[in-house]
C-alpha cells in the first residue's frame, strides 16, 4: 500500500482510538505520545470529546457501502473543521497540517484522523478501513498489505479462526458408508 505518512498516520490513529479498551486521560495520552502527536497533554475533561470522536470515526471501519462510507468521512471532515496549513515546526522543512500549530489537542487530532481517513479512502479504496471477520473480535484495523485483502487485525485472530475452522471441520462424526 503506497500511502504518504500524514495518511497513514491518520488512519492507523483512527483505528487505534477505536480499538482503545478504555477511554481514559492515561490511555489517550499514551496513545497520542505513541504516534508522535505533538503537545498530547490531555485533562479528565477532554475525555468526553475523545470519546465522541471515537464514536464518529467507528462509522468509516467495515463499511460495505461506499456512498455512506463517504458520507461518513465527509461529516468527519465538516465537523474537524480542517484548513490546510503549511508548517516548519521542530526544524522540519515545510509539510502540510489540517489546521494550525496552534489548534487544542482534539481539534489536531480530528484533522489528522478525518484526514487520513480521507487519503486512505480516496487513494486505496474504503475496503483497506476494516474490520477483524473473527466473530469475537470486530476490531479496526487498517489493511497496509500489498494486496489489500487482508480480513482479521492481526495474524493471531486470522490463526484463531483458521483453527476453530479446521476443528469444526473434524469434529464432526464421518459418514458410514
Amino acid at each position: 500500500m503506497q500511502q504518504n505518512h500524514y495518511g497513514r498516520l491518520g488512519a492507523v490513529l483512527s483505528a487505534d482510538l477505536i480499538n482503545l479498551p478504555e477511554v481514559s486521560a492515561e490511555s489517550v495520552q499514551a496513545l497520542l505520545e505513541a504516534h508522535e502527536i505533538r503537545r498530547a497533554e490531555i485533562g479528565d475533561a477532554d475525555v468526553q470529546g475523545f470519546r465522541d470522536w471515537r464514536d464518529h470515526l467507528s462509522r468509516v471501519f467495515g463499511q460495505r457501502d461506499s456512498a455512506q462510507q463517504c458520507s461518513a468521512v465527509n461529516d468527519l471532515l465538516t465537523e474537524a473543521t480542517i484548513r490546510p496549513w503549511v508548517t516548519t515546526h521542530d526544524g522540519l522543512q515545510p509539510h502540510l497540517h489540517f489546521v494550525p500549530d496552534s489548534a487544542d489537542l482534539l481539534s489536531r487530532v480530528k484533522a489528522v484522523t478525518a484526514g487520513g481517513l480521507a487519503f486512505v479512502l480516496c487513494w486505496e479504496g474504503g475496503a483497506r478501513l476494516g474490520r477483524c471477520m473473527r466473530s469475537e473480535c470486530s476490531r479496526a484495523y487498517v489493511d497496509t498489505s500489498r494486496n489489500g485483502r487482508r480480513r482479521y487485525c492481526t495474524a493471531r485472530c486470522g490463526n484463531t479462526e483458521a483453527v476453530m475452522r479446521h476443528r469444526s471441520r473434524h469434529s464432526r462424526p464421518s459418514p458410514k458408508p
